[in-house]
């Protein structure tokens, strides 16, 4: 039987017309896509904005898939894990409330649902057959993990102090003040050390499949006594995701944002992009504090954890730029040292073969391989082949 990739190269009016795109030059990239990419700045989170949203998230999907790419696909879950935590305390006088790792595994199912009917969709639209599946995923930390009694990840509503103080009386819960804005629940945000579902994972992308999995960092989970138990916690999502993109030997791990590079100085007068760059000289400007901890900091440091165990390229930008970043015009490409100095090299001449071959602002959502005439070292080039 075919696989699912192997069934993916049509396009056109037939489901039978192959693309220019053969199963050998077929690469893996690992997707992370922030839970605020289901909800945007001024939405309030209904449904139909975050379809909406998903809709636009998979028809970018669609393009990297013809540019020859597998995807396997995380997502955050800031925004939907404090509305479900939210229902829940307000729930309470009517239903039993719910516990921070089971309302995390209703937003996996939740956002799955929305990402796998919209791929199904934009994978019908375009006449490719990739078979799409979510896996509930729960992420092993160890249960003496320091960070297990130092809560600091803040999660859910605002509240006054005097709310705060009720909740942290009547229910435990550790409470910080959050940015001038109020106060707010804090957890431990643990170390992962294990996927209970890689086999499982790992199974379904040889087989094919495009699978959604690690939502919101998926579920924390520690052995105990022989069992396994979930633990009130959050895993930072684009952790897990290094994690497991150098587990399943990605070729490319791609962290979609909402800006279009990595910046120095961000929000300064001096604030400048990074177009590419080493991971000595990206640690280098990590620790000089350009990289706040609540924000591109754990995306930098997660770059730098898969660059580390053998990963040859991330990339950070946002989702309406992947095509052009994945044609090298845009987005903050990240290297191994062995392999920046070549690139940078490189650079010019890459640019210039692009803008030669029409691709310097690829819009991958109408990208068709088949069209373009090129010999087999230049298709290896534009599909990602280093």
């Amino acid at each position: 039987m075919a696989s699912g990739w192997e069934l993916a190269r049509t396009c056109g009016n037939s489901r039978h017309q192959p693309l220019a795109v053969c199963d050998t030059l077929m690469k893996t990239m690992l997707l992370a896509v922030g839970g605020n990419s289901l909800i945007r700045a001024g939405e309030t989170g209904t449904i139909t904005e975050q379809r909406a949203n998903a809709q636009r998230t998979a028809a970018q999907i669609i393009g990297l898939i013809r540019a020859g790419y597998r995807i396997v696909l995380t997502h955050g879950n800031g925004p939907q894990v404090g509305a479900a935590l939210l229902r829940s305390e307000r729930g309470t006088s009517q239903v039993p409330g719910l516990p921070l790792d089971v309302c995390g595994a209703s937003t996996q199912g939740e956002i799955g649902y929305l990402l796998q009917q919209s791929l199904h969709t934009e994978l019908h639209r375009a006449n490719l057959h990739v078979p799409v599946a979510t896996v509930l995923t729960q992420c092993l930390v160890m249960s003496d993990d320091p960070s297990l009694k130092c809560p600091s990840k803040p999660i859910g509503p605002f509240y006054s102090r005097a709310d705060a103080e009720e909740r942290k009386s009547l229910l435990g819960w550790e409470i910080v003040e959050d940015a001038a804005r109020g106060y707010r629940r804090v957890v431990p945000s643990p170390d992962p050390v294990g996927i209970i579902e890689l086999e499982v994972i790992r199974s379904l992308v040889e087989r094919g499949v495009l699978v959604i999995a690690c939502g919101g960092g998926g579920i924390p989970v520690v052995w105990r006594d022989g069992r396994l138990q979930g633990v009130e916690a959050v895993i930072d999502k684009d952790r897990i995701s290094a994690w497991l993109a150098s587990r399943l030997g990605a070729d490319l791990f791609v962290i979609s944002t909402d800006t279009d590079y990595v910046y120095l100085d961000y929000k300064k007068p001096t604030q400048r992009p990074l177009r590419h760059v080493g991971a000595n000289k990206l640690d280098e400007y990590a620790k000089a504090g350009h990289f706040p901890p609540g924000n591109m900091g754990p995306k930098i440091e997660s770059v730098l954890r898969f660059l580390s165990s053998g990963g040859k390229e991330a990339i950070i930008t946002s989702c309406e730029n992947l095509g052009q970043a994945l044609g090298g015009s845009s987005g903050t490409h990240m290297f191994p040292d062995h392999d920046h100095a070549e690139i940078e090299r490189d650079s010019d001449f890459k640019n210039n073969d692009l803008e030669n071959a029409g691709l310097n602002n690829l819009d991958l959502r109408n990208f068709d391989v088949k069209s373009i005439d090129l010999k087999t070292e230049e298709l290896e080039f534009l599909i990602g082949e280093r």
